[in-house]
């Protein structure tokens, strides 16, 4: 066969172009992977995740659950963050309101974000948060306190799984982390050595 057969160059040329494609559609996925996976969970309740949005229907009520409330903050975070309570009896399929606190301990403006989860993970898909604050940068000023509120409900048919009859008590998790862009940020201003405040101001 010729070396210079122009039918082998076409036949090499699509298959480079369809193991480009092949490449760059896998490179796609990778980087929608983690978005999708947390859409999935907060919709299917998959890995303790609670659901999102909806209501009890009226007059639907069925065992009581005692939720306890947990509170993580990453070391990262110069806040203290804390339930502002400890635990609750809800009745299964009525509408429920919790809060939980937060105070900035360094001088000067960080910002921070949570993620949540239930345990036991199978009460997950039973537990529907109507709203909070999780996904959602919340930006404290130096020595700033403020409180979060959550409303959320569970729904009665965890009473009829038989994988969740028997559960009694749920743990409401809230992990709070450092934003990239303001750890970025205070690494930046740390790097900027003395002659630069702890704001952004020059100082003599």
């Amino acid at each position: 066969m010729p070396v210079n057969d122009p039918e082998l160059a076409r036949r090499n040329r699509r298959v480079a172009l369809g193991a480009g494609a092949v490449v760059a559609g896998m490179l796609g996925l990778s980087f929608a992977a983690v978005p999708l996976y947390s859409l999935f969970c907060a919709v299917t309740g998959y890995g303790g995740t609670p659901q999102i949005g909806g209501g009890p229907a009226p007059g639907v009520t069925g065992k009581t659950v005692t939720v306890r409330f947990n509170a993580n903050t990453s070391p990262g975070l110069p806040w203290r963050f804390q339930p502002g309570q400890n635990s609750m009896e809800v009745p299964a399929g009525q509408d429920a309101m919790a809060f939980y606190t937060a105070e900035s301990r360094i001088d000067g403006p960080s910002t921070g974000i949570s993620t949540y989860n239930v345990t036991p993970e199978v009460a997950g898909p039973y537990f529907h948060k109507v709203h909070c604050f999780c996904f959602d940068e919340q930006t404290l000023a130096a020595g700033q306190q403020v409180e979060m509120p959550l409303s959320f409900w569970i729904d009665p048919k965890i009473a009829d799984d038989p994988n969740t009859r028997n559960i009694h008590t749920i743990t409401l998790s809230y992990t709070f982390f450092r934003t990239l862009a303001d750890a970025e940020k205070a690494g930046a201003l740390a790097k900027a050595g003395p002659h630069v405040g702890r704001r952004g101001d020059a100082t003599p």
